[in-house]
């Protein structure tokens, strides 16, 4: 282990705190999480030695608050901080911060962060280092400017009113994730795109500065890992394909590139160590190429420089081997922090097989991409068993997860969507690929939209398979929409199969059970489990096998075959709904009839609430003569209005007013016979 070091303060959230955690952990370092208002209780604060509260949900009052940060390394004795990924990870000045508190940054040094951690003065290095760069149309243009009047730096024009040659990346000079970006394809576009650009990089990054470079159509983001000492030791881990991107934002990553011209590929390497060495870089790094698929040899050029641990630095683990041994870059960082060398050249490097991750994401992938927050009810990861994820990560077989969430976890509004990774490596890429695709079949998060099935389809598309994916192909692309289908059956068959286990076709002694009717959103559906059929009305009866277990049960998981074709269902059955998961798609299907059934149980005239909630409406007078299965009333449970029915004829005695919290088996409304 690191001797200087000895309790770790990790400032930031979530999977990556989990990582960096239990890398610390097998060193023998104490340490220590942090977390918000939003993230009480999250599955970090639970791993870690000691959790301490940093502030309230907003980020600027939490994990982007110096102060807060440092007064918790104070309280409890930590002598060393990792930031993570986010946040502030790259911002200089809270290095400059952590060192001068007398604390160990684990990281690069703070004048490597400023001159890297932006694309304008990363490129003034990289030009010193002979390392290509794109062409500048525009150099350091501000948001409050005019393009026209701002210096034109290459090209065949100059000076103010040149014109510009189209496509234009307007992008952001701080920070990075793809914000404060857009394409400019002419003339009239680039006005707005500057201002768009400009407000969303001053909102993330407090600057507006913008550059304006060639726009390469179909190009591939190759990215070099970077591993470095204080010693003078600078290396190279090999390189990761990022193409997979949907508006700069990386969706799948693999190494090493698959089908890269092996000159070039030795040309990245040694431009990336070229750059660190000028930067004067120390610690883990990743320097990021444009490759121009249109060109087979020297057609790439720098495009920034991340300080510090990236997102995808899975891959790079799983196929990364020095003598013959897997790479921990966590233990690395935290190695040199301490002041060690390397203790291995660049000749003991070599690459074994190929990994491929998926980035899993609290999105609605079909529906704009818009982020979505709430309570994970039940989370599957595949090889690991439910709620076993609170190390941070777990390797079964190829599959390796990263996991930021586990049953109940609550994912707030309020920070970065992503919610864990999946890691698959293989012998080759087609085999890491398959293995992917079965490990998100297997991945299944219940109470919570997620892109698990879009990145599913992604990888299992003929276009990833052959290597088509280039970094605008997501924009111009649409992947198809999950069918509902099978799912509504798998459900139906669990609902049934549950009835039937329970005894619900109890009249019937002896013969073959009964069909059975199953409601599912607007939906009838026949399920026949003597005949093994289940059948939408007008439509013609779908086959149905169980294959395993998929009882209905609430860890009802396994494998049904639909008319002869077999496939990965997770069903989760409650009185009020089914959450069917299968393919990475998570359906919910609403049960209404069963959604009254549990809201308000029926007996000898008396509707009970048989769980707490709020009794919205009140629909009736006391001493109102009623019809069965008039609506009586609203009851208000688990976000969900239900329908209160009237069981009989009767004259109805009202029990409970409009806006009452009520309590399970409360009383709600009685029924007298009445005279009429």
């Amino acid at each position: 282990m690191p001797t200087t070091l000895h309790t770790l303060l990790i400032a930031n959230r979530g999977e990556i705190a989990l990582r960096i955690i239990r890398t610390a952990r097998r060193l023998g370092l104490r340490t220590v999480a942090v977390y918000s208002d939003a993230d009480a209780g999250a599955p970090h604060t639970r791993a870690a030695d000691v959790a301490v509260r940093i502030g309230p949900t907003p980020a600027a009052e939490s994990y982007l608050s110096i102060p807060a940060l440092l007064a918790a390394a104070k309280e409890t004795g930590a002598d060393a901080v990792h930031p993570g990924y986010g946040f502030l990870s790259e911002q200089a000045d809270f290095a400059r911060a952590v060192v001068g508190a007398g604390l160990t940054w684990v990281g690069p040094p703070p004048a490597a962060m400023d001159a890297m951690g932006r694309k304008d003065t990363a490129r003034k290095i990289a030009e010193k280092a002979d390392v290509p760069v794109l062409p500048l149309s525009v150099v350091a243009l501000r948001q409050a400017q005019d393009p026209l009047e701002t210096g034109v730096s290459t090209g065949s024009t100059s000076g103010q009113g040149s014109t510009t040659a189209f496509p234009l990346l307007v992008k952001a000079a701080a920070g990075g994730g793809g914000k404060g970006m857009r394409i400019v394809r002419e003339q009239a576009e680039l006005a707005p795109a500057v201002a768009a650009a400009g407000r969303e990089a001053a909102a993330a990054f407090g600057d507006d500065t913008l550059l304006l470079e060639r726009y390469v159509e179909r190009g591939r983001h190759i990215e070099v890992q970077i591993l470095a000492d204080e010693h003078g030791n600078v290396l190279h881990l090999h390189e990761r394909d990022c193409s997979a991107q949907r508006r700069h934002q990386k969706v799948l990553e693999e190494a090493p590139a698959p089908d890269l011209d092996p000159v070039l590929r030795e040309h990245l390497h040694t431009w990336a160590v070229d750059l660190a060495r000028e930067a004067g870089y120390t610690g883990v790094g990743t320097a990021e190429f444009l490759v121009d698929t249109a060109q087979d040899t020297h057609g790439a050029w720098f495009l920034e420089m991340n300080t510090r641990l990236q997102v995808e630095h899975p891959v790079t683990e799983e196929v990364v081997r020095v003598r013959g041994e897997r790479i921990d870059l966590v233990e690395q960082q935290l190695r040199v922090a301490a002041g060690e060398e390397l203790g291995f050249a660049q000749e003991d490097v070599a690459i074994v097989g190929h990994a491929i991750e998926a980035r899993i994401y609290a999105e609605d992938a079909f529906g704009g991409f818009l982020p979505q927050a709430g309570t994970a009810t039940r989370v599957r990861w595949p090889g690991v068993s439910t709620g076993s994820t609170s190390g941070g990560g777990s390797t079964t077989g190829g599959v390796r997860v990263e996991a930021g969430i586990e049953d109940g976890t609550v994912v707030p509004a309020a920070y970065d969507p992503m919610v864990g990774k999946v890691i698959t490596h293989g012998a080759d890429r087609e085999a890491a690929r398959r293995c992917l695709v079965d490990a998100l079949d297997a991945t299944a998060i219940g109470g919570l939209v997620t892109n698990t099935g879009f990145v599913r389809a992604l990888a299992d598309s003929g276009a990833f398979r052959d290597g088509e994916v280039h970094t605008a192909w997501l924009d111009t692309h649409e992947l198809p929409p999950p069918d509902p289908g099978p799912a509504m059956v798998a459900a139906a068959w669990s609902v049934a199969a549950a009835a039937s286990a329970d005894g619900g076709d109890g009249w019937r002694l002896g013969g073959p059970p009964a069909d059975t009717w199953v409601e599912l959103d607007d939906t009838v559906l026949r399920v026949s489990t003597a005949r093994g059929e289940v059948r939408r009305e007008g439509e013609p009866p779908t086959s149905c096998r169980a294959v395993g277990d998929v009882s209905g049960s609430a860890a009802g998981a396994g494998f049904l075959a639909l008319d002869g074709v077999t496939a990965r269902f997770a069903v989760d059955v409650t009185p009020r709904s089914v959450e069917v998961s299968t393919r990475g798609h998570t359906f919910r299907f609403v049960r209404p009839s069963a959604s009254s059934v549990a809201a308000a149980e029926l007996s000898d005239g008396v509707v009970l609430a048989v769980m707490p909630g709020s009794l919205a409406r009140v629909e009736v007078a006391d001493g109102e003569r009623v019809t069965a299965g008039q609506q009586l009333g609203v009851l208000e449970a688990m976000k969900m209005e239900v329908a209160l029915v009237a069981p009989s004829d009767g004259v109805v005695r009202v029990r409970a007013a409009a806006g009452d919290q009520v309590a399970a088996r409360q009383v709600l409304f009685e029924m007298e016979a009445s005279d009429a």
